[in-house]
């Protein structure tokens, strides 16, 4: 087996815990650096990570780093690296990337440069002067952040957020690699009794119960690289049978959802159906008014509606004050609520016991996380 450097690419805020459950995959040099984690591995770990990773966005090889000043530069650190360890005669291979704060800063100059700087390697290589490019596909993906460059090959396709199971969504949708992340940092337990009395269309719900039940999050996708004939096809297979294996079905937590859409109530439910878990999910039509901490431990974990986002700020802030009332302290029950409004805890009526500053998609984010008196 080789070794391989890679690297996730992640949202700010969550590093960390890629970090840690890269570790628990075996990773080896694991460093967690900003918005990504990079790591060593073999071909069963490239699958492992694409499989596994709840919090990162996807999988990239990490072919080389260097810096360059011109695009001569660039053109030659690109060609000195080991292009045909990865990509075969047929391949196709687009290029794509990003220039941040760098005096190459021509996006579609540096695309043009990174391409023929590829196809010159591999043509020394094959000894040939024109590609098909009608077989699997190797997306090159390139940073240049300043002036520094990183050259990747995308081994995942789809981002990993897309795990397969929300096909239809209701309005701005959290992000399933943050409500994983939530789960997490929930302290949520695998006899939990969960609740998010604000669902939407179940993605908190889902990630909660494929997190309980330790379930990789990739199991129902295909992802890029298993078209590549460049890595030994038995490790898809090996690998998905490693997870089923390692699923928990029989744990006895609940997920518990209520909205007061019964549009979004029929899509939560139907998109737990096709994740998998919905014999762990329950959902209610139900305004969060009802809403009461009745048994005997809870945990509740939920994404309201932001002010710029569905309600205007003053119905947001409205909808904070009634969260406050309904979710009481009690021993045995925790809540979590991840907002970007700065005046949340002053609707809610108390400061969080503990804050984490996440990022959904571009917008900076506080989870409030209450558990004193409830733990």
């Amino acid at each position: 087996m080789d070794d391989i450097q890679m690297v996730i690419p992640c949202l700010m805020g969550v590093e960390g815990l890629v970090g840690d459950e890269l570790r628990a995959m075996e990773a080896r040099a694991v460093e967690a650096q900003n918005a990504r984690v990079v790591f060593r591995g073999d071909e069963a770990l490239l699958a492992r990570a694409n499989l596994w990773c709840r919090y990162g966005e996807r999988v990239q090889v990490l072919l080389g780093t260097f810096r360059a000043l011109s695009f001569e530069e660039l053109f030659q650190g690109v060609r000195a690296l080991p292009w045909e360890r990865w990509i075969g005669r047929t391949d196709a291979f687009p290029v794509k990337g990003r220039c941040v704060g760098s005096k190459l800063s021509s996006l579609p100059d540096c695309q043009s440069i990174v391409k023929k700087a590829v196809v010159e390697r591999l043509s020394g290589k094959y000894g040939i002067q024109w590609f098909e490019e009608s077989g699997s596909l190797h997306q090159v993906q390139f940073l240049i952040l300043k002036d520094q460059v990183s050259i990747m090959l995308d081994t995942s396709g789809a981002g990993l957020h897309k795990r397969g199971y929300r096909a239809n969504a209701t309005e701005a949708p959290i992000k399933e690699t943050l409500a994983a992340a939530m789960a997490h940092l929930s302290r949520l337990r695998r006899d939990a009794n969960m609740v998010d009395p604000l669902c939407g269309s179940g993605t908190i719900l889902i990630e909660s119960a494929l997190y309980a039940l330790n379930v990789a999050p990739g199991l129902r996708r295909r992802f890029s690289a298993e078209g590549w004939s460049c890595l030994p096809q038995g490790v898809w297979a090996q690998e998905r049978r490693r997870a089923l294996d390692l699923a928990r079905w029989g744990e006895p937590f609940h997920a518990h959802g209520y909205d007061i859409d019964g549009a979004a109530v029929s899509l939560a439910l139907e998109n737990a159906k096709i994740a998998g878990v919905a014999a762990k999910v329950s959902v209610e039509q139900r305004d969060i008014s009802k809403f009461s901490p009745v048994e005997d431990y809870g945990c509740v974990i939920c994404n309201p509606p932001y002010g710029e986002r569905l309600l205007d700020l003053r119905a947001a802030e409205e909808l904070y004050r009634q969260m406050g009332r309904v979710f009481q302290p009690k021993r045995g029950w925790n809540y979590s609520v991840i907002t970007p409004d700065e005046n949340f805890e002053s609707c809610f009526g108390r400061q969080a016991d503990r804050r984490r500053k996440l990022y959904n998609g571009m917008i900076r984010c506080q989870l409030y996380m209450y558990y004193k008196n409830g733990r």
